[in-house]
């Protein structure tokens, strides 16, 4: 089987910029339909924490939504939240019992692209450790795909997309599996405007953008725009620049790309002092610690 990854290495640049994009909860408001009520349920039921329904639901929803973990691929959020939950005291009181993840930690320790086609492929070789998490994460896909409809992109995404789009080279990277992604690109007719659609199947997004783009833009020329702290790592991790989309302030976030930082980073002046602002905002946005310790 060929690795999708090479699509990413095989990728020449076209235009003197390039620019990286996420999507879920930075082009589109998706992040909370998804974790509220497809990713919450589905951890309840699947690893049977009815019993704790109240605190599990609010330990994903932190993991994901509200903390420095937002944004991250399922597998090692799925772990988190496990971590998390199995500590709280009420939970504890409540003698409910956590998922044995031993399994995922260790596969998830020796496997770079974590995403269902390398989930599935463990299993069939004989994984049954594993076997409960392929269930819960394909159970997460069917309900996304029934539940997540009509979401558009916030207010200025097209216009900043289409001036990206006669600017530079642009890919969407993302830890969302590709088929959502392409489904909710073209649902909104957004998918014209990059080249390229990275989900989990090619690695993580630091992977994305070292494969993509590193060394072959000048320095300077590359920027990832995103909504989580992997975003910023991915960008920092390569050597780019990085703009956030700001949890909870997205809109402003979007008016600030468009009126003025790519007037910036095409015109020289994004990198330093401009940046370093943008970045000490967006680090103030999202905790590390969850407010229940």
């Amino acid at each position: 089987m060929s690795d999708p990854a090479n699509v990413l290495r095989d990728f020449r640049p076209a235009q003197e910029f390039f620019v990286g994009i996420d999507s879920d909860g930075c082009i589109f408001d998706s992040m909370e339909i998804k974790h509220q009520e497809c990713f919450a349920p589905c951890f309840i039921k699947h690893f049977h924490l009815q019993a704790a329904s109240k605190y599990a639901r609010e330990t994903w929803a932190f993991v994901n939504l509200y903390s420095k973990d937002r944004g991250a691929n399922r597998f090692p959020a799925l772990a988190r939240a496990v971590s998390l939950l199995g500590a709280r005291a009420p939970v504890r009181a409540r003698a409910v019992a956590m998922p044995d993840l031993a399994p995922l930690e260790q596969w998830m320790a020796r496997e770079s692209k974590l995403g269902n086609a390398t989930l599935a492929a463990e299993v069939q070789r004989g994984n049954t450790g594993l076997a409960p998490i392929q269930v819960w994460s394909n159970a997460v896909n069917a309900a996304i795909e029934d539940m997540v409809h009509g979401v558009p992109p916030f207010p200025l995404v097209r216009e900043c997309l289409e001036r990206i789009h006669r600017n530079a080279d642009a890919i969407c990277i993302s830890q969302t599996p590709s088929a959502a992604l392409r489904r909710e690109w073209a649902e909104h007719q957004v998918d014209a405007f990059v080249r390229l659609i990275a989900g989990q199947e090619m690695g993580t997004k630091t992977e994305h953008l070292r494969l993509a783009a590193s060394g072959k833009y000048a320095p300077g020329k590359i920027l990832m725009i995103g909504d989580a702290p992997g975003d910023f790592k991915a960008a920092k991790a390569n050597g780019t620049l990085f703009f956030p989309i700001n949890p909870g302030r997205e809109e402003a976030s979007w008016e600030r790309l468009h009126s003025e930082a790519l007037d910036r980073f095409f015109g020289g002046s994004y990198e330093g002092a401009y940046e370093a602002e943008l970045v000490r905002e967006f680090d103030a946005c999202l905790p590390s610690s969850p407010p229940w310790l």
